[in-house]
Order: structure tokens, then C-alpha cells, then sequence
């Protein structure tokens, strides 16, 4: 039931930040979802590990967004708090993607492979999913180009997140 609930709400905290940022009302959105954000950490088996994955992906996605925009490739709105970094929304969504390692995307361990795929495949569109809602824009650079890199970026996400995680399991093993 835990898996079903952290599906549940990945998808309401998506909806809200992307809403919000198209409708240039993010704070709500992020605050709420930075409390589940919290509420999911802290029920976590290794709080502090389980924080220091959230904190890693979210600092890829920061470097991953910034890049795909400064080529011009995307265009975000409400680009806070800096228009040379990724948005502070898709800061938090990022996050909202690791908090799914351990939860409803669980049986994604051991699977390299197929993460990479399913990356490759939902990462784009979720973004396409996000234009299409008003979050963004596609840059000068174009749809295509813009669809490729972040299937690359997206492609070693999920795969880098479950090693992130798996090595995080594996140092909580070799604990005393």
C-alpha cells in the first residue's frame, strides 16, 4: 500500500508544481511538496540516507535542467531564482523522482537497464506532458534536439539513482 500511496502522491505533487508554474503560482505547490518531501524522509528506514539520495538527484537535475536550457533546447516559466539555473519547481520535482527509488519504482533494482529505457522513454515525455500544460517551452533549439538530450540525461538518471541507492543499502549494510 506504501508503493500505491508514494505513486499517488509523485503524481499530485507533479500536477501541482507544473500547474503552478505555468499559472506562475509556485510557491504553494513547492512548499507542499517539500513537506511531503520531509514526511517522506523522516518515515524513511535511513532518514539521513535516504535524504542524501534525494539531495544528489536533485542536485543532477539542477545541472541536468540548467544545461538543457542554457543550449537552448527548453525554456522554463517562473525560472526562480535564476534564469542560468533550473527553476526551483523542477528542484523539488527532481527530488519527488528519487523519493519513487524506494518506494513504486522499487522494482526497478537490479534492472539497469530497463530504468534506462524507462527513463529515456518517461522523462521526455513528462516534460512534453509539462509544455503542453504551460510550465515551459521549447527554445530555439528545437522539439527534437531537446526530446534526444533529455532522453540521455533521463537514461542515465534512473540507472545512476538505483546505484546511488544501491550503494547507499549497501554502506547501511556494513554498519555496526
Amino acid at each position: 500500500m506504501a508503493k500505491f500511496w508514494n505513486f499517488v502522491l509523485f503524481q499530485l505533487g507533479w500536477f501541482a508544481c507544473i500547474i503552478g508554474a505555468a499559472n506562475h503560482q509556485v510557491f504553494w505547490p513547492v512548499v507542499i511538496t517539500l513537506l511531503y518531501l520531509t514526511i517522506h524522509i523522516a518515515r524513511s528506514n535511513q532518514p539521513s540516507l535516504e535524504m542524501n539520495l534525494l539531495l544528489k538527484a536533485a542536485l543532477y537535475g539542477v545541472s541536468a535542467d540548467s544545461l538543457v536550457s542554457l543550449s537552448g533546447f527548453l525554456i522554463f516559466e517562473d525560472a526562480w531564482p535564476s534564469s542560468y539555473l533550473s527553476p526551483v519547481w523542477m528542484w523539488v520535482l527532481w527530488a519527488l523522482v528519487a523519493s519513487t527509488i524506494n518506494g513504486s519504482l522499487s522494482w526497478l533494482r537490479g534492472r539497469p537497464i530497463l530504468a534506462a529505457v524507462l527513463g529515456a522513454i518517461a522523462g521526455p515525455m513528462s516534460y512534453e506532458a509539462g509544455i503542453q500544460m504551460g510550465a515551459g517551452a521549447w527554445g530555439p533549439q528545437g522539439q527534437v534536439g531537446g526530446l534526444i538530450f533529455l532522453a540521455i540525461i533521463w537514461g542515465a538518471a534512473m540507472p545512476l539513482f538505483l546505484y546511488w541507492d544501491r550503494v547507499r543499502v549497501t554502506l547501511d549494510k556494513n554498519q555496526p
